[in-house]
């Protein structure tokens, strides 16, 4: 059997147990990690290099640096504030979507979530509300919010090193034409229809995001510090090109801190890390690796666009390489579908004397909507132990966000860049 038809096959296996949940998601991963070493289609190094990605070392250390704003108290101080003004539950997710959408056009959405993701918490506890209800609408502002600048999202990045090579390129809130409108019917959305869509869990309050504790007798100075940190860790964050330092690099910077100076001790900071989300990601990324280093990913791709003959229809061709991103992204991480489609998406525009531009705008926009599984995007694997979700938990609430935004993109796509301008 092949190396390709192996990963096809892990990866069809993969996509039954996450829906089924027999087994939990993290050993679910783990199996297609290890499953691609036994195999031969992965080498060791190759197949754990997820455990030692960026965004792992982004995720230890932000659940350190979050954990900390709840040992002290401080994020239920926040979440009073905040609930002040925000009255109902669909005044916090409008609120929260809002704040984070436009955050994470100017900051990388992964570093968005992570700083935000203990404060909503807070909010939640503070309000009476489920923290479930609050915590997918975030990621997903996340996810839409990368498509507002150039620096939103990796991918975006992608595509614009892949024109630059060719001439072109894309202006810094050129995204947002196609990204605003899909936030904007987005946060629409979960304030009125998909609101009732969003799960509904108690989750138990244990580790880091222990908000039942009485904070009394915690010294204001460590209170302070806890937040004062999380406030730089976030600005170093946002000049990430400016001071030259990668963002899992500041949010470490950030955790060891808060470690060194007593505002939480090593013992709760290794307890608020979440091994259930770290062993999700960390073992899916080997499938994502799979994917890219068999050629399984492409052979997909290839099959579904040389189906539609040699002269598509440009609505077509536009449609299906949208579609054809949606679908892998969920499964791939939203780094990898883009870097894998953005190659073929630019020979077929080539091919057609199509403008490129506007094949890969759709490849960008269709990549980012990494709504329907937790592992589509960093973010989305953050939220899964601390919102209690499941894994059909995402496909209820944010399969319909990935029609809202095909409907939003075929609309504009065609408007704002044409096949041949």
């Amino acid at each position: 059997m092949s190396p390709s038809t192996i990963t096809l096959l892990f990866l069809l296996f993969a996509v039954i147990m996450f829906v089924l949940e027999k087994i939990p998601l993290g050993v679910t991963s783990m199996i297609v990690c290890i499953g691609l070493v036994v195999t031969g289609v992965l080498d060791v190094k190759t197949a754990f290099a997820g455990f030692i990605d960026s965004n792992v070392i982004l995720f230890v250390a932000m659940f350190i640096v979050g954990g900390a704003l709840f040992e002290t108290g401080m994020a239920n101080k926040i979440g009073g504030i905040v609930t002040k003004f925000a009255k109902t539950e669909r005044m916090l997710i409008i609120a929260i979507m809002v704040i984070v959408g436009l955050m994470s056009g100017i900051l990388s959405n992964t570093g968005t979530a992570a700083v935000l993701i203990p404060v909503v918490i807070g909010i939640a506890a503070k309000s009476g509300y489920k923290r479930s209800r609050l915590l997918m609408p975030l990621v997903f502002a996340a996810a839409m919010g990368g498509n507002l600048s150039l620096i939103g999202a990796p991918g975006n990045l992608i595509a614009q090193s892949a024109l630059s090579e060719i001439g072109l390129k894309f202006g810094f809130f050129e995204y947002a034409i196609v990204g605003m409108p899909i936030l904007i019917v987005g946060i629409i959305f979960y304030a009125t229809i998909g609101y009732r869509l969003l799960p509904s869990h108690d989750v138990k309050d244990d580790g880091a995001f222990d908000t039942t504790k009485n904070f009394d007798n915690v010294p204001k100075w460590k209170q302070w510090l806890s937040l004062i940190i999380l406030v730089f860790t976030l600005l170093a964050m946002i000049f990430e090109d400016k001071i030259g330092i990668k963002l899992c690099i500041s949010g470490g910077i950030g955790a060891l801190l808060l470690i060194l100076t007593g505002v939480i001790s090593e013992k709760d900071a290794l307890k608020s890390i979440d091994l259930k989300t770290i062993f999700l990601f960390g073992g899916t990324l080997s499938l994502a690796s799979a994917l890219q280093e068999t050629g399984a990913g492409e052979v997909i791709a290839n099959k579904v666009i040389g189906a539609l003959g040699a002269n598509p229809s440009p609505y077509i061709l536009t449609l299906v390489v949208f579609l054809l991103c949606c679908i892998m992204t969920n499964f791939m991480s939203n780094t990898a579908t883009t870097a894998l489609m953005v190659p073929i998406c630019l020979s077929i525009a080539q091919g057609m004397g199509a403008d490129p531009r506007a094949v890969l705008m759709a490849c960008v926009i269709g990549g980012s909507c990494a709504y329907a599984t937790p592992i589509g995007m960093p973010a989305n694997t953050m939220v899964v132990g601390a919102g209690g979700y499941k894994f059909m938990d995402y496909v209820k609430a944010g399969f319909p966000l990935i029609i809202i935004a095909t409907v939003v993109s075929m609309i504009i796509l065609p408007i704002a860049f044409p096949f041949f301008p």
